[in-house]
């Protein structure tokens, strides 16, 4: 099995936290956002993952090492793809076309989720849904009686179904989609000014191709600040079984009120922390009083008072605002 990950995306929404750092790689609960994604793939999956492979933008050295280091943790090979330009969801899977063979789970990373990735390996594909109130902003797949796809549908201002695709799909054959990508690329076939992985899946469906709707419990997005922290939140709730506070961490006169994620050589003095804070490598926090937050690595929080904030890697911060957003090196005082 191969996971290909699309990841080229600049994260604007999420800005200042984007410029230095890709989106994939912000922190969740300690581990980078799409690390978190996949492990969580890997551990449903009923295969052995042979590859990653990654398709980024102009992310830089760092970035890249990193994601091959996820890839190599979960022990399969990590490939790297570049797409140039924003021309759609077809034309990024397509620029790891090398990498499309055999079995593939197609995860996009944008978001997080709590759900059971069982693969149906009797069908040709699994499209991962959730139903939504208001479905105009998603793609959507209407389903028969037999619960098998019957129509996918890009975004439609007018009701068609409320089952949001959420961005993870499961290939049979990665052969027969990466042809079925080439065919829209060489004719010119878009969707709403862009080339659709809705398209040609329609395609193999129209061909006679069996696939099938999978449900998600819980669908985290991490489309801005807030939903980032709330995600957080969430991922700390949830992954309560993994070893969240380093045994180096340096508590004085403070108290942390779990859930949090507590790095590599924290130092906290005369602080309360928690619940539901994630603080990186090497940060110092000092008379503060945080909850519900996320510091990243080597960041100074001095006589602060947070909630619902962001705050970046290699901040100083002092004051008593709360619900704040700070992109790395910055320094404030309030």
């Amino acid at each position: 099995m191969k996971i290909i990950i699309p990841m080229a995306g600049r994260g604007s929404r999420l800005r200042p936290h984007t410029l230095t750092i890709p989106k994939p790689l912000l922190p969740i609960a300690g581990k980078p956002m799409v690390q978190r994604l996949v492990e969580d793939l890997a551990a449903s999956c009923n295969s052995e993952i042979d590859e990653i492979a990654f398709i980024i933008g102009d992310f830089g050295e760092a970035a890249e090492k990193q994601l091959m280091a996820i890839a190599d943790s979960l022990g399969a090979k990590g490939s790297i793809y570049y797409q140039d330009q924003p021309l759609g969801t077809a034309h990024a899977i397509l620029c790891a076309k090398e990498s499309l063979t055999g079995p593939c789970i197609i995860a996009f990373s944008d978001t997080l989720f709590k759900a059971n990735f069982t693969i149906n390996h009797d069908v040709d594909g699994m499209v991962w849904v959730q139903k939504v109130e208001d479905p105009s902003a998603f793609g959507v797949v209407k389903v028969n009686e037999n619960n098998v796809i019957t129509d996918f549908v890009e975004k439609s201002p007018v009701f068609v179904s409320d089952l949001a695709i959420v961005g993870i799909y499961f290939i049979k054959d990665g052969d027969n989609l990466r042809n079925e990508l080439q065919y829209l690329i060489d004719n010119d076939i878009k969707d709403k000014g862009e080339y659709q992985l809705t398209s040609a899946l329609e395609s193999m469906k129209s061909k006679g191709l069996i696939i099938k709707p999978g449900n998600i419990e819980e669908w985290l997005d991490c489309g801005n600040k807030d939903a980032v922290v709330f995600t957080n939140k969430r991922m700390l709730q949830l992954k309560s079984e993994e070893k969240l506070v380093a045994d180096n961490v340096s508590l004085e006169n403070s108290v942390v009120i779990p859930p949090c994620y507590i790095g590599e050589n924290v130092k906290l003095y005369n602080s309360v922390v928690g619940p539901y804070v994630s603080i990186g490598n090497n940060s110092k926090v000092e008379n503060s009083v945080i909850i519900n937050s996320i510091i990243q690595s080597e960041s100074k929080v001095k006589n602060a008072n947070l909630e619902d904030s962001m705050i970046g890697n290699f901040v100083e911060y002092s004051g008593k605002k709360s619900d704040i957003s700070i992109g790395d090196y910055s320094k404030y005082t309030v």
